[in-house]
């Protein structure tokens, strides 16, 4: 890896996501961050956010207010399907003319696979899945990322190579307020001969639309209660009574990794922590769970936590506001019991 002067590089720039010409929610929380780096060190340039695809006039117009100092917009028919090689291709030029110090991207299917590719091409290093980003007053980064199965947070660091680029889950951060006051002035990205190149060598052969379902019932983001359930919930008969108990209270149910790989959840949409979810919900319930510090980044700012667990001394405790020592089935089942008996009163 060749070494980089970071005096040459300034600035900040976000790489925004969109998804049939709507701009996602994890670019305004991205630009939240942005600018509280910004506030922390003047030194650190200005805020930038790219937008790339097809249609998405309307997604800059709405970033204008976000209180980005300015929009870079990549608006072309070629870019309206997401395309890895070519989306990175277009992110290097911009980047390499540009030369931010800073780069940060959502931590999504498409967007972390994204950064991958040009860490390697830019030939620097990439932070996954922040929990945090800080700035130093020389506008080097700390990235705070969970290791060793999420029991400490590590500090990444990247002094001797720009760009410094992070990833961050969705709903890690908060977004930033709208300043109508602020209007952020667009510029246009003339992408036209990058296209030809790329495309030139690889192209879009067919989608799968099954892929791009999306899930049925309320999104675990959105739902204002979860229940979640972990390991301990022991088989799939008992694991019904989470959804039961969630259809009661007009929610959704999450999970935690063994539940995936148990079979007793279909796949990742519903995973809450640093590999999946970030949820703040009206109430979350925690079943069966240990609480280790990937799962709790993911609800620690739920209003209310009320957690089940037979061991009175499990972790999820340490975040919990009602702590409930016992067995999961069985309240869980009492639960859904005296909800019952309250509703047909």
């Amino acid at each position: 890896m060749k070494t980089t002067n970071p005096a040459d590089w300034k600035g900040i720039l976000v790489v925004g996501e969109i998804t049939n010409c709507r701009l996602q929610p994890v670019s305004h929380e991205l630009v939240g961050k942005a600018l509280q780096l910004k506030q922390d060190c003047p030194a650190a340039g200005d805020v930038s956010v790219v937008l790339i695809g097809s249609g998405i006039a309307a997604a800059g117009k709405e970033m204008q207010t976000s209180g980005a100092d300015e929009i870079i917009l990549v608006d072309h028919s070629q870019c309206a399907l997401f395309h890895n090689d070519l989306y990175a291709a277009i992110l290097k030029n911009i980047i390499e003319a540009r030369k931010p110090s800073i780069v940060l991207f959502p931590a999504t299917a498409r967007y972390q696979d994204l950064a991958s590719i040009l860490g390697i091409r830019l030939d620097t290093g990439v932070a996954a899945h922040c929990v945090d980003i800080r700035i130093n007053e020389t506008g080097d980064i700390l990235a705070v990322v969970p290791a060793f199965g999420g029991k400490v947070l590590g500090d990444i660091l990247c002094p001797a190579h720009r760009p410094q680029m992070a990833t961050a889950k969705p709903g890690i951060f908060r977004p930033g307020e709208a300043k109508p006051g602020h209007i952020a002035k667009v510029i246009a990205f003339d992408a036209g001969g990058v296209i030809a190149e790329t495309m030139g060598k690889t192209r879009l052969v067919a989608l799968d639309a099954a892929s791009c379902a999306v899930p049925e019932g309320i999104p675990l983001e959105k739902a204002p209660v979860v229940v979640c359930g972990g390991w301990g919930m022991g088989s799939k008969e008992n694991w019904q009574l989470l959804g039961e108990l969630a259809g009661m209270l007009g929610g959704a149910v999450g999970c935690t990794r063994p539940a995936i790989d148990e079979g007793w959840m279909p796949d990742e949409s519903s995973m809450i922590g640093t590999s999946g979810k970030v949820i703040r919900p009206k109430v979350y319930i925690g079943a069966a769970l240990s609480g280790s510090s990937h799962h709790v980044c993911g609800m620690k700012d739920s209003d209310l936590i009320i957690s089940i667990n037979n061991d009175p001394q499990a972790a999820i405790f340490e975040v919990s506001d009602i702590r409930v020592v016992g067995d999961a089935k069985q309240v869980l089942s009492a639960l859904i019991e005296r909800i019952r008996t309250i509703r047909s009163a």
